[in-house]
């Protein structure tokens, strides 16, 4: 039984790498294509994702007709009678500001659940090439190197910090290292998660946005906390409603450390 298991979990998981690759073949058609002269080019990010969700699903309705696609209204209620149920997460662009106006920090990721526990996670950047991945619960990887966060048991002056764009009209910092905005949540995760970075701190994400990069994040040894110390469990959010905490990607053994250089603007 184990054995038709793994096998299952191998089959699942060629198709996410594979299936990822062709979405980001496709969304490189649309990279870059950003009207100039407006700020933010809304028309496209929106044919682009629609795009590329249409895409996704065709391929999972090909291979695994009977597997659900999360939707941004998904119901936890779908398993029933001990029945198992594979809900794959899509998540077709992260990075969109960078993506119409073709800086190359953008990409997508795909996740599978079975019964609502996570089973493989990806994070695909088209235009770099690089795709992390991880099996739960096994190691993460970047291609086919393994990764994991940065041995360092504390902050110092080249400690990286990943922050998002408004980061600095919620909190006051004394962070000694280097503060950095790439523009791509999921990307400072896998960075964090291959060892780039000691730390990153997310805001106003989704289930959608994080259910793949929090599995490799976890096989590579970090882990996403509340700021309060209160455990992150992010299946209170399938419903799809927004996260409305700050959370801190990190290790154990410096987030209170990291807490210390955070103070909330009032």
């Amino acid at each position: 039984m184990e054995a038709t298991q793994n096998s299952r979990v191998e089959d699942f998981t060629e198709f996410a790498m594979e299936a990822i690759r062709r979405a980001g073949d496709e969304a490189l058609s649309y990279y870059g294509k950003g009207r100039l002269h407006i700020k933010f080019d809304n028309e496209l990010v929106t044919e682009a994702e629609l795009h590329l969700i249409d895409f996704f699903q065709n391929q999972i309705q090909n291979a695994f007709p009977e597997h659900q696609l999360f939707t941004n209204n998904h119901q936890s209620d779908a398993i029933e009678n001990g029945k198992k149920t594979y809900l794959w997460i899509f998540d077709a662009l992260d990075g969109v500001a960078n993506f119409q106006a073709g800086i190359p920090m953008w990409g997508m990721s795909v996740s599978l659940m079975e019964n609502l526990w996570p089973i493989f996670g990806a994070f695909y950047m088209p235009s770099t090439g690089d795709l992390f991945y991880a099996k739960a619960g096994k190691k993460a990887f970047l291609g086919k190197e393994e990764i994991s966060i940065s041995d360092q048991d504390s902050i110092n002056e080249e400690s990286v910090f990943l922050t998002y764009s408004r980061f600095t009209h919620h909190f006051h910092n004394t962070f000694p290292g280097k503060i950095r905005n790439l523009g791509s949540t999921a990307a400072h995760i896998c960075y964090v998660a291959k060892g780039c970075a000691e730390v990153a701190i997310i805001s106003n994400e989704s289930y959608q946005d994080l259910a793949a990069v929090q599995i490799i994040i976890e096989a590579a040894g970090g882990k996403i906390f509340k700021l309060d110390g209160d455990e992150f469990f992010l299946n209170e959010y399938i419903d799809g409603k927004r996260i409305e905490d700050q959370l801190l990607v990190v290790s154990q053994d410096i987030y209170s450390e990291v807490l210390d250089y955070l103070q909330p603007v009032d």
